[in-house]
């Protein structure tokens, strides 16, 4: 028999994913459903564009629901209680990147909290992974496809959205 996944997430992702569900079951499925009621409306629907597309992006939604619940049903919330100076789970980390200088400010979350505009990267991705359990001032070196690049650990603090909410899990 097939061994579950289980899921990290931070308590912030968590909240996250609990807030889209809602919106995706309650404001998202009541858009589609009356979009689908006017394509109908408009009568044949072997050729209806919008009836397609609306079709179409209730099974996206659809689809993603189930994503989600299946996250949430087997997901751990994992709490950073270690030392404020070492980067762990949910930690927020700025690194120097030692040959542009140039300086950027990660989160290091789960699979399913990555999200590249907001700078989140997973604890399995080259960065995520050389960090981990190293303190603020150490150096680290990240072989990526471009290279290897070199970065220096300019501070680490709590992910402090974390905290903003503890009625989920």
């Amino acid at each position: 028999m097939a061994e579950e996944k289980i899921y990290k997430l931070t308590q912030n992702g968590y909240n996250e994913l609990q807030e889209e569900l809602s919106n995706r079951k309650t404001v998202i499925r009541s858009e589609i459903s009356e979009r689908i009621e006017a394509a109908k409306a408009q009568g044949d629907l072997s050729e209806n564009s919008e009836y397609d597309d609306a079709r179409e992006a209730q099974g996206k939604n659809e689809s993603r629901i189930n994503e989600i619940e299946d996250i949430l049903k087997h997901c751990v919330i994992v709490e950073d209680t270690g030392d404020d100076n070492v980067v762990a789970f949910g930690s927020v980390v700025k690194l120097k990147d030692m040959q542009t200088k140039k300086e950027e400010v990660y989160t290091i979350v789960g699979s399913k909290e990555i999200n590249f505009f907001e700078n989140k990267i997973s604890e399995e991705s080259p960065v995520g992974a050389a960090v981990i359990g190293k303190k603020k001032g150490n150096t680290v070196e990240v072989v990526t496809p471009q290279g290897k690049l070199k970065y220096k650990i300019v501070s680490v603090e709590k992910d402090s959205k974390k905290d903003d909410d503890k009625d989920g899990k």
